[in-house]
């Protein structure tokens, strides 16, 4: 195949200077932290996530896969297919300092740096060749800092669209690196099930079997009038992905637009005890996010997903932004008593901060109430204790012991 690898010398590094695009995307995430942390767990099958009901994978290493675990499968089938897996529990606040590492690494190579999530993101180099070099340089150089600095492995495709590089990610992990210059763009392209195209999931891929299309060169050869019809809309976007065309530009986003947790439970609850435990741990779990990543929330929301499956949400903007567990808890527990009697047992709750702004920009006014300053000073504690003793998180008392339905 003529599509480059990470072993290109740098005369054919400097002939792909076009290739300007590069999806970095970390090696199982989760796991490789935790990996890293316990290096017993390497060469091993590994699941971070809850072992108990209703949880799901978040990760799951390499050698895990193999057994046919992969994310958002739930845990009971994982371990059915892997019972000798490792099994870690998710160290949330961890994994998003780790993450806003890696982001500054890739912040300090080009300003041009489109975050997807906490492990993987777009950037456009092309402001950086004078000072860093031809793209695959400047490829070679992010993985080999990500590795010294933080101990893990990321995996980066190049190319001249955002859609091609992160193709070329995907195929090439774990640990690689894959360039796909312009001029083969398409012949690459070509090569690939149709499902690798953006937006063609299940129910696309069934429609296009349907036409007999079943690969990429076979929806280029499908006039876009066909593909339209079939598809609606998203046909003439099936169309330009199968010949490589997606002008969409790398847009930076340094703030996220929202932070929040959920959590299933593993028997469905009416108890509302139980729900503002689950509210307070969620709290602690969103506010630590915040404070880690510099940010201050204004507006609070809480979700229900009832056992019928369906869902409801209130929300509520405050006048004054917050980072702290204690306030955004009393503020959900507001919202949840505004709900009144439940129809029904509540199987999933969430909580999120939407609202964002810059910790360092907001206006933020001082309580009159010394315990809410009390309070900002005892999470700072814990988040200090937690940043040197990552392993045993400090939690309130109040979460130390399990109830039914919950986790500690």
């Amino acid at each position: 195949m003529s599509a480059q690898k990470s072993s290109l010398d740098s005369t054919a590094a400097a002939q792909h200077r076009d290739c300007t695009i590069l999806h970095v995307d970390m090696d199982a995430f989760f796991v490789s932290v935790e990996q890293h942390l316990d290096p017993s767990l390497y060469g091993k099958p590994v699941i971070v996530g809850f072992p108990q009901g209703r949880s799901v994978v978040l990760s799951a290493s390499y050698e895990a896969r193999r057994f046919g675990v992969s994310s958002a499968m739930p845990m009971s089938q994982a371990l059915r297919l892997c019972p000798q897996a490792t099994v870690r529990n998710p160290r949330h606040q961890l994994y998003y300092e780790i993450s806003a590492q890696i982001m500054d690494i890739f912040r300090s190579t080009t300003d041009a740096v489109e975050q997807l999530s906490v492990d993987e993101a777009f950037l456009d180099v092309r402001g950086s060749m004078r000072r860093l070099g031809p793209p695959l340089e400047i490829a070679r150089m992010l993985r080999r800092t990500v590795r010294q600095e933080t101990g893990l492995t990321a995996s980066v495709g190049l190319a001249t669209t955002k859609f091609v590089a992160k193709i070329a990610s995907a195929r090439c992990k774990p640990d690689g690196l894959l360039l796909i210059p312009a001029a083969e763009t398409v012949a690459y392209l070509h090569t690939l099930p149709v499902s690798a195209l953006w937006g063609v999931g299940a129910k696309t891929r069934e429609v296009l079997a349907g036409l007999g299309i079943h690969t990429v060169a076979q929806a280029a050869q499908t006039p876009v009038e066909v593909l339209r019809r079939a598809l609606g809309a998203p046909g003439e976007h099936v169309h330009r992905l199968a010949w490589g065309i997606d002008p969409r530009p790398v847009t930076p986003q340094r703030i996220e637009k929202s932070i929040g947790a959920e959590e299933t439970f593993e028997v469905d609850v009416l108890d509302d005890e139980i729900l503002r435990r689950e509210l307070l741990r969620l709290a602690h779990r969103t506010a630590q996010r915040l404070r880690s990543g510099g940010q201050l929330s204004k507006t609070i929301s809480l979700k229900l997903r009832y056992a019928d499956f369906s869902v409801i949400s209130r929300s509520r903007t405050i006048p004054v932004p917050l980072n702290s567990a204690q306030l955004i808890y009393r503020v959900a527990v507001g919202l949840l008593a505004g709900l009144g009697s439940r129809p029904m047992a509540v199987r999933l709750i969430g909580l999120r901060a939407e609202g964002l702004e810059e910790s360092e920009q907001a206006s933020v006014q001082l309580s009159l109430d010394r315990q809410d300053d009390n309070w900002r000073e005892a999470e700072a504690a814990m988040d200090a204790v937690d940043r040197k003793f990552g392993a045993q998180p400090v939690k309130p008392a109040r979460l130390l012991s399990s109830r039914s339905g919950t986790k500690p």
